[in-house]
């Protein structure tokens, strides 16, 4: 008698802990997965950033030489507004 009582209290918790423990281990695959996907995105985020700022840096100083070769500002002047972009 005291068998059927022991196993029949023990099976549901030990079940129990098996499930609690079950489910905390899959939280914790989704966390890491979510913050994988967070990673990536933000890396990809500053990847088009640093590729944008290329591309408005590429442009403007195409802007300043056409300017330069028209004869509307002068070598210093240029060379001063390239400076000025390379170093910002």
């Amino acid at each position: 008698m005291e068998k059927i009582i022991f196993f029949g209290l023990a099976i549901p918790i030990l079940a129990y802990v098996l499930y609690l423990g079950g489910t905390a281990i899959m939280k914790g695959f989704s966390a890491k997965e979510a913050n994988r996907v967070e990673k990536e995105e933000s890396e990809s985020q500053t990847n088009l950033e640093t590729t944008d700022h290329s591309i408005n840096l590429s442009e403007e100083l195409s802007k300043l030489n056409d300017l330069k070769e028209k004869g509307i500002i002068s070598q210093e002047e240029f060379e001063k507004a390239k400076n000025k972009l390379l170093n910002n």
